[in-house]
Parts: C-alpha cells; structure tokens; sequence
C-alpha cells in the first residue's frame, strides 16, 4: 500500500474489485455508555422517567470501530478497559462486533461512565462523562505486533502517549492515519505530522483558531494533504491536495444524533480505502445520517432496511 502522503499529493491507487476485508486498528476511548430517551434533559433538582433506554460500550474510536466491522472488515479497538466488573458490560458488547487490545487488562479501575439523555423531539443529546482523565495508558502498554496486516489507523486523541507511538509506527509502515478531530485535545499537535487524514467536526478549535479557514490553515501546516470538516446536517468542507470544496449530506427526520460523528468516521475509514477522498467522505455521510433515524449506537444496524 502506498502512503498517500507525499509531497505531489496524488490519491492512491485502490483495487475495488475482489478485494478482501481490510483490518483497522481504533486507538482511543473505551466507555460504557447509559443512553436514555426523554421528552427533554432534567433542570436542576428535577427528576425525570426515560421513555426509553440502552446500554452500549461508546466512545469515538469504539463507535468507529464497530461501524468498520459492520461494514464488512475487521476491526480492533485499542484502549484501556481493565478487570473492573463493570466491564463485563463493556466486553460482552463488544463481543459481537470488534476485538479488543486492552492497554490496562489488570487495572481494576472503574471504567469511564458517560450518561446520556436524547431529547425526544429533536434527537439532540446531553452527556455527561470522565472520558478519558483517569485511565492514560503509556506507549509501553503497547501489544507487539499491533500493526500487523493492519490497513488504516484512526485516533481520536483521548490516549495521546499511545497515539502518538502508532502514528509513528504506522507512518513507518505507510499506514494512512485518520483522526478524529471531534474536539481539540493537548497533545493532538504531536500527532498531527504523522496524518493523512483529519476529520474534524466544527467544534474542533486547535490553538488561536476561531474559524473553519483557522482550522485548515493550522493544519495544513502539519502538510496533511486531506482535511475535512463536519457540520451536522450543513454541507462537509474539505481540503483535497490544495483543492477546496464542499460535500452535501442527506437531510432526515433525526431521531438521535449521539454516536453519528464516530459512526462517520468508521465509515470513513471503510470507504477511503476503496473511493476518492470525496466520494468517500459522502459515502460515509450517508452512513451517519442513517444511523441517527434510530435511538442508540447499535440499533441502526439491526433495524436499517
């Protein structure tokens, strides 16, 4: 496989026809998410009952990577997840989609927790969670061999010391590397000049960037050649090798948004491995935009037509 980096900027060759299932490796957050269905989120000393609930492993590179997987490759999650027996909820998921690298499998640390309303009426989400503060893992908690036959790399910056080991390592082995640029992280700007990819949402502010041109100008500084970013329902922008354009996205009745970015991505990730940078980013907004017509991050793909 040919990086795609370089300094001509040229799309890699892809082979459509008869071409296997690809590998990815997700590096990042692993969370249990409690995702509830309400009429609106609780104000203060306010008790509300859910009309619906489901409890889900989440995270960005968790989502991606279970998107991947249903997209017919095979996908493996790299992150903290230990022995605490909450857990079990977390493994027992993730059991039906996706392998896990597990940095931490000894510590017995409760995982990171997110709770979650959906807003009935609208599909818009409020969360609460600890993300990833708690559980950093160093890059000597790496596997060996964790790049083996693996085809794209996507870190969503919530295990910095780690992501950065694999951006070098797979920028070694001319693995493309996509980020998810879902909010700025300290730390991202160490990764960064190991990425093909950056797809980023617009709530993605690096340092002294106030507007989308702030974005693709700090990051086309890192000389990545394709960036990308989202905007819920409005148009994707994109740089593409010094080319600027925008991607339109389908227009639904949402249902639930929580999860549709880290969906994008894993779709992103499947379809860049075999489209154009565009056609893959439109592709991959199909994706999303049909996972947000049904409640949860799994449900979509047992209830799709």
């Amino acid at each position: 496989m040919v990086n795609p980096k370089s300094k001509t900027c040229t799309e890699r060759s892809r082979s459509i026809q008869n071409r296997k299932s690809d590998r990815g490796l997700f590096v990042g957050l692993v969370t249990l998410d409690l995702i509830y269905l309400a009429d609106s989120a609780p104000k203060n000393n306010q008790k509300i009952v859910a009309t619906d609930y489901t409890v889900a492993a989440g995270g960005p590179a968790t989502n991606a990577a279970v998107t991947f997987n249903y997209l017919g490759n095979q996908a493996t999650v790299l992150g903290v997840v230990g022995s605490h027996p909450m857990t079990q909820l977390i493994r027992g998921d993730l059991a039906n989609y996706i392998a896990i690298a597990d940095l931490e499998p000894t510590t017995d640390l409760a995982p990171p927790v997110s709770s979650i309303i959906v807003t009935q009426s609208t599909g818009e989400r409020a969360v609460v969670s600890m993300n990833a503060v708690k559980t950093q893992a160093s890059s000597a908690s790496i596997p060996p061999d964790i790049l083996s036959n693996i085809n794209i790399v996507l870190i969503d910056g919530h295990q910095i010391a780690v992501s950065y080991s694999i951006a070098q390592m797979a920028k070694a082995q001319n693995i493309p590397v996509v980020i998810d640029g879902g909010s700025w992280k300290p730390g991202f700007e160490q990764i960064l000049p190991f990425v093909d990819y950056a797809i980023c949402s617009a709530n993605f502010c690096p340092p002294n960037c106030q507007t989308g041109e702030d974005v693709f100008a700090y990051l086309g500084g890192f000389d990545i050649p394709y960036i990308a970013i989202t905007h819920g329902q409005k148009p994707i922008e994109y740089l593409s090798c010094t080319k600027t354009g925008i991607v339109d996205v389908p227009q639904i009745q949402t249902v639930d948004t929580l999860g549709a970015g880290d969906i994008f991505h894993g779709a992103f990730c499947h379809y860049i491995l075999r489209e154009s940078f565009t056609d893959a980013l439109a592709l991959a907004a199909n994706i999303a935009a049909d996972s947000c017509k049904f409640f949860g991050t799994r449900r979509w793909m047992n209830l799709k037509s």
